[in-house]
């Protein structure tokens, strides 16, 4: 059968044994929705079903929550506002109960997310899939058809532009899903009016050698921000994506609220309510920062960009931030600092969405193909404190006092014990967030190097700095049991590796498969080797097996190395190669 007659048997009912399969395509299965493939002549990702079921269930909370503020009058009240300020666009009203959501999804491609979110989401009354290419559509509506029933039924197909999607819907989709070939920068104006109020977006971000800072120039130019490639960059990159929504926003008269904000394997993706109102923009520059980093070690600090006083009850100002937050030079070893930013500083996540989201998610078990790890990344984002921004490698740390690392566990018993909170990042295995000034950092560390001698610091070193100072704290290393993840006491796996090799970016649909081999060569295949040679350090960690405890180790600063390097292709953040990091998840 020839590729134009495909439509016309797969309508049939939707029922998928009286589907015929064109000659030259394949069908992939996802959760409850099957699609034509051939070749690469549209795009897909298997790697990108952890986004999709993301996504799906997000979108799934959202509707329910939407539903309750429909219910109780919250939402017709939030809309009325919205209009008497005259931010609703023409043809917006404030939502009904019972009526759905109107999603558009900007850039479709197979239209897989789109056919899912119409068929497994129950709220959803019209899924708009729209793509810039014409021959994708006309895959897409294959796809449609292919699936037919409520597929058929509520998906409607769009060529064109997603930013004139957005600006011929002002107000109109109650959430919009952008999940680009690269950078989202040149459509978040446009993504910020479409969505009605208290509405949701869902920007994805693959650009990720520009956003941690390999190309600061770069990321400069598209989010008006500078990143600094440092440990926490895949965080950092989380706040700035948010930060240039949020600014996007206020030139609306709306801002945003994030409920989630994830890096998961080579992308970055957020997800954030938005809002209308005038007073609140005001206090954007509150909720943006700058971040000062040392150049000689692993300190850094962190400032307002604006602040906002009350006098006597009524009177609100607001002021630029006090500043700078940091001496001229860095206390520890008095090397100068770098300046990143801005960005948000806010907390990530809304906790009450991810407590219902990992609740949700259990009961759909069965639907989520990706249910182990989004199971897992939602585990470790519940642990997260959330009015920490950035974190430290524990590794990194090590590596510059040139020292055996210790457990994480003991570093973190050591910071419950001096009266500070402390946690992990989902962003990275190695990562610790704390409200202790470095200071305190530095001084545990030091009194882990007197338990644990090195060889004398090399003269000028940031080590020999560092390790002069007699520590002020008495550092107590015992076991503290709030310094202990409660995931990890119950056994839930908060980092899982992935399921196979070459399991990342993949090259833009319709490019030769000879492009493709070279995007999938050595170099992903010795990163598939580091991600697994990580989950087995991870384990040996779980056991209470410390590799790095060989003295030599800690005379060279190998064994904080290596577990730097297994730990950074785990999560697939691109940055050595420029062109993969470009690639869509």
């Amino acid at each position: 059968m020839s590729t134009a007659e495909a439509p016309a048997p797969a309508a049939a009912a939707g029922d998928s044994n009286c589907r015929v399969v064109p000659e030259g395509f394949e069908v992939r299965t996802e959760g409850k929705v099957s699609i034509l493939q051939r070749a690469n002549d549209v795009f897909f990702n298997p790697a990108q079903v952890i986004n999709r079921d993301m996504s799906l269930s997000v979108l799934k909370y959202f509707i329910a929550q939407r539903e309750t503020e429909i219910e109780s009058g919250e939402a017709r009240k939030r809309f009325q506002k919205a209009a008497n300020a005259g931010a609703a666009g023409a043809g917006a009203k404030p939502a009904q109960p019972g009526e759905g959501v109107r999603v558009l999804e900007g850039l479709a491609a197979s239209g897989l997310r789109a056919i899912r979110y119409a068929t497994e989401l129950e709220g959803v009354w019209e899924v708009v899939a729209n793509d810039l290419d014409p021959s994708v559509v006309e895959s897409m509506k294959r796809n449609i058809a292919f699936n037919g029933g409520v597929a058929a039924e509520k998906v409607t197909t769009s060529v064109g532009d997603a930013r004139l999607a957005c600006l011929q819907n002002s107000y109109l989709f109650d959430a919009v899903d952008l999940d680009p070939y690269g950078s989202p920068s040149k459509l978040l104006d446009s993504a910020v009016q479409a969505v009605n109020e208290g509405g949701l977006l869902l920007i994805t971000a693959t650009d990720m050698a520009v956003l941690c800072g390999n190309h600061g120039e770069a990321c400069y130019a598209k989010y008006a921000s500078y990143p600094l490639h440092k440990p926490y960059c895949h965080e950092m990159a989380l706040r700035i994506l948010l930060a240039s929504i949020e600014q996007h926003a206020a030139r609306y008269k709306r801002y945003i609220v994030p409920v989630l904000s994830l890096s998961i394997d080579f992308y970055i993706r957020v997800f954030v309510r938005v809002y209308t109102s005038a007073a609140e923009v005001k206090n954007v520059a509150t909720r943006l920062g700058y971040v000062w980093q040392s150049t000689g070690c692993d300190s850094f600090y962190w400032q307002a960009v604006g602040r906002r006083t009350t006098k006597g009850g009524n009177s609100v100002k607001y002021q630029p931030g006090y500043g700078p937050a940091v001496s001229e030079k860095c206390p520890e070893t008095g090397s100068n600092f770098t300046m990143g930013g801005p960005f948000w500083s806010q907390p990530l996540h809304d906790q009450e969405w991810v407590a219902g989201l990992l609740e949700q998610i259990r009961a759909d078990k069965a639907n989520l193909p990706a249910f182990d790890k989004l199971h897992s990344i939602l585990t470790a984002v519940s642990e997260e404190l959330p009015d920490a921004p950035l974190y430290f490698n524990l590794h990194d740390v090590c590596k510059t006092l040139r020292t055996t690392p210790p457990r994480s566990e003991v570093l973190r018993s050591a910071l419950v014990n001096a009266g500070y909170r402390v946690s992990g990042s989902h962003a990275n295995p190695l990562g610790v967030k704390t409200d202790a000034p470095w200071s305190v950092v530095w001084d545990i560390m030091r009194c882990w190097v007197q338990q644990h001698p090195v060889k004398k610091p090399a003269p000028g070193s940031a080590a020999e700095s560092i390790l002069a100072k007699e520590p002020e704290l008495k550092a107590d290393l015992s076991r503290a049991a709030q310094a202990v993840s409660k995931a990890r006491q119950k056994g839930v796996a908060r980092f899982l590796p992935n399921p196979e090799a070459n399991w990342g970016p993949k090259p833009r649909h319709g490019r030769p498969a000879k492009q493709q081999k070279h995007q999938h060569g050595p170099q992903q295949e010795e990163q598939a080797e580091q991600a697994e040679q990580m989950a087995e350090q991870q384990a040996e960690q779980r056991a209470g097996d410390d590799a790095a405890a060989a003295d030599g180790a800690a005379a060279d600063g190998v064994a904080a190395e290596q577990a730097e390097a297994a730990a950074e292709p785990m999560q697939q953040d691109g940055e050595a190669d420029g062109g993969a990091s470009e690639a869509q998840a």
